[in-house]
């Protein structure tokens, strides 16, 4: 019996086309500007930057900071989140930092989050509560600025902030950028927020380029091994 193929609607067809046809408009104005464009790109990459962001279709990396293909590393997920449990990230910070030997790594969260505001509410949305309750636990640790606010917008936005601020922590408390920094001067963590209503970027003034400010215990030292008996 021959197996019927699902037919999608028109206007998804022609979504799905204007995909292709934009790609084939982009290579033609690319070339026109720079027959050698696609060589070059082909050749490799030298970042400097590596940008964790949100999945948010609203903030690409490149266009928010009037970057091209080849200048900025990405990682994204739901509410730019860094966490040590997470393989996808710390595969790409060991990467970024002990390969491209990237300079900046920045935090870029956005105001009016969708992740973020899901992990303020009580309700349940399914697998991704697990991941949300990273961001609950950045309300708990400032539920006492947090819950002074009553306006519900103003809040989310602080929200935001806080949880961009915590994620720079996250990651210079890594094992991964500790050992850089004992062998680089070069590398600094910052975190961003940027506003969808502008456009614009705020600099939340957290730039690290070292443990200090981390408390004792998160500093670390050289690896140590372990006795085996």
């Amino acid at each position: 019996m021959k197996q019927l193929k699902p037919v999608q609607p028109d206007n998804d067809r022609d979504n799905y086309a204007s995909l292709l046809k934009g790609n084939s408009d982009w290579v033609s104005n690319k070339l026109k500007d720079d027959p050698e464009y696609f060589n070059k790109l082909a050749a490799g990459q030298s970042p400097e930057v590596l940008w964790i962001g949100c999945s948010d279709s609203r903030v690409p990396a490149n266009d928010v900071t009037g970057t091209q293909p080849g200048e900025i590393f990405v990682h994204r997920n739901i509410a730019n989140v860094c966490v040590h449990s997470d393989m996808n990230m710390l595969s790409v910070l060991d990467y970024a930092v002990n390969v491209l030997k990237v300079k900046h790594v920045i935090v870029a969260g956005h105001y009016g989050c969708g992740g973020v505001a899901a992990a303020m509410s009580n309700k349940q949305f399914g697998l991704i509560d697990n991941w949300l309750r990273n961001i609950k636990d950045v309300y708990r640790l400032h539920s006492h600025e947090l819950d002074r606010i009553t306006d519900e917008k103003t809040k989310l936005n602080r929200l935001v902030e806080l949880n961009a601020i915590e994620q720079v922590y996250n990651l210079c408390k890594t094992s991964i950028i500790q050992n850089a920094w004992k062998e680089r001067t070069d590398l600094q963590v910052h975190g961003w927020v940027i506003d969808l209503g502008t456009g614009l970027v705020k600099d939340l003034k957290v730039s690290s380029s070292g443990p200090a400010n981390l408390g004792y215990v998160y500093e670390l030292d050289s690896v140590e091994a372990v006795s085996v008996r």
